[in-house]
């Protein structure tokens, strides 16, 4: 067995970069039919044409060849087979000067042209082809040695260098062009490797998707991907300082109560209720960091495809076990109506969009629909809803419009939409803010591709 290194030079020939094996891809097949068109027009046009016109000739060259030889007189014989000749184009010269056997080394013809005439004339001696516009034939008859004369024409097609000058002229033309056209195609994705060697490095630098469709889709992922780690990055300074600043609060109060506390008082049931409740508070925002890390950082995972009715019905039903007053509606979709996603990350989200409408409204309204494509579910409340210039600022981590309120009402983290966005955003979708036109409240729908 072979260690598959006999075409190890072969490899090393061969360019690196992909513009330089893109023109070897394409040099190739051009070539090999200009050599194939080539040789098969030698063949046809230097081989065949050229014997059947040699053969033509060689017929009047033995036609004058018998006349002067079967002549019974030879002055007679002379002047006939001059007359003869000079009627057919043909050069007589009696006796004639001297003939060499020359062929100049371009004359491709020249071969054929002298072995056809030597097949078609016994008594020819020496074919003269130095001229390559004349051929003189040196002859042995019975009444000695003579030179017939022609025209190279005659036995050879008319400038057939032409049709060679135009098939190269338009191969290297066609592959100038084609050069051309694949350097375009090629810069769309030179631009995504030097985007992506740049992020490699530490720097972004501009980039917008071109080029064919793979390529645009190469270069969209690549903003996706890109985008997502920037995310990952905000999200984690944004963490960073979020934890700081809202654990700031609940350990001041420890810290003022238990430098309140005298040793020889034992604390009452208030003081004691109101630092559980700071331990409460800051377990519940740890958990909240360290889940909203958790889903931020997770592997995307295996979709399967869940039936969209009965999936919205689970999710509906634990939730109504807290006491939320839940009404769910279902626009232009069946039992029938299927997705194919994650189920946990979906619920997670829909779990979280409905949690952030229980701190702030009594009912709340779920509605799911499935377009040809996309499958949207929104959750919309009574609620105070969010002011329009506020809807942005409300999906990032750690944003509480309200503060104050926020607290009072026991969330202190501002992650439920920031965890939903990137829930949606993980499934292939987005999420969207806007107020709830029957309701009043905030609405905010999930759409995913289906």
């Amino acid at each position: 067995m072979r260690n598959g290194t006999d075409f190890n030079w072969l490899k090393r020939l061969m360019p690196r970069g992909l513009y330089g094996r893109a023109v070897l891809i394409l040099l190739l097949p051009v070539f090999t039919v200009v050599l194939v068109v080539t040789v098969m027009f030698f063949q046809r046009h230097f081989d065949d044409v050229t014997r059947q016109m040699t053969r033509g000739v060689a017929e009047e060259v033995a036609f004058v060849a018998r006349n002067l030889d079967q002549g019974p007189d030879a002055a007679a014989a002379m002047e006939s087979a001059e007359w003869i000749a000079r009627n057919l184009g043909l050069d007589l010269e009696v006796p004639g000067g001297p003939v060499n056997e020359t062929r100049l080394f371009y004359d491709f013809s020249g071969r054929i042209v002298a072995d056809e005439l030597r097949d078609q004339l016994p008594g020819l001696r020496v074919v003269e082809l130095g001229d390559i516009k004349q051929v003189r034939l040196g002859m042995a008859g019975q009444q000695g040695n003579y030179v017939l004369g022609f025209e190279r024409s005659r036995v050879s097609a008319s400038n057939p260098h032409q049709l060679l000058v135009l098939l190269g002229f338009t191969a290297a033309l066609m592959t100038v062009i084609a050069g051309i056209f694949l350097r375009n195609q090629l810069r769309p994705i030179r631009r995504l490797a030097k985007a992506a060697e740049d992020y490699g490095r530490g720097r972004v630098t501009p980039y917008r998707p071109g080029g064919a469709m793979e390529i645009r889709s190469a270069g969209t992922a690549f903003l996706d991907m890109r985008n997502r780690l920037e995310r990952l990055a905000e999200q984690r300074g944004m963490m960073l300082s979020g934890i700081s600043h809202d654990l700031r609060t609940p350990l001041t109060r420890l810290q003022l109560s238990l430098s309140m506390l005298s040793p020889d008082v034992e604390p009452d049931e208030e003081e004691i209720a109101a630092m559980r409740r700071d331990l409460d508070e800051m377990s519940g925002m740890i958990n909240a960091f360290l889940a909203f890390a958790r889903d931020a950082a997770q592997d995307m995972g295996a979709a399967e495809e869940v039936a969209i009715l009965p999936f919205m019905q689970r999710i509906i039903e634990d939730a109504a076990r807290t006491g939320q007053e839940i009404e769910f509606r279902a626009d232009d979709i069946t039992a029938a109506d299927s997705a194919t996603f994650r189920p946990d990350l979906l619920r997670r989200s829909i779990e979280n969009l409905i949690g952030n409408a229980g701190r702030y409204a009594r009912h709340i309204r779920i509605i799911a629909a499935a377009g040809p494509r996309a499958i949207r579910i929104s959750v919309e409340d009574d609620g105070p809803g969010i002011p329009e210039d506020k809807l942005e600022e409300a999906m990032r981590p750690f944003s509480r419009l309200d503060p104050a309120r926020s607290r009072n009402r026991g969330e202190g983290t501002g992650l439920g939409l920031a965890i939903a966005a990137d829930t949606a955003r993980m499934l292939g979708g987005q999420l969207r803010l806007g107020r709830s036109a029957d309701l009043g409240g905030l609405r905010a729908e999930i759409a995913f591709p289906r």
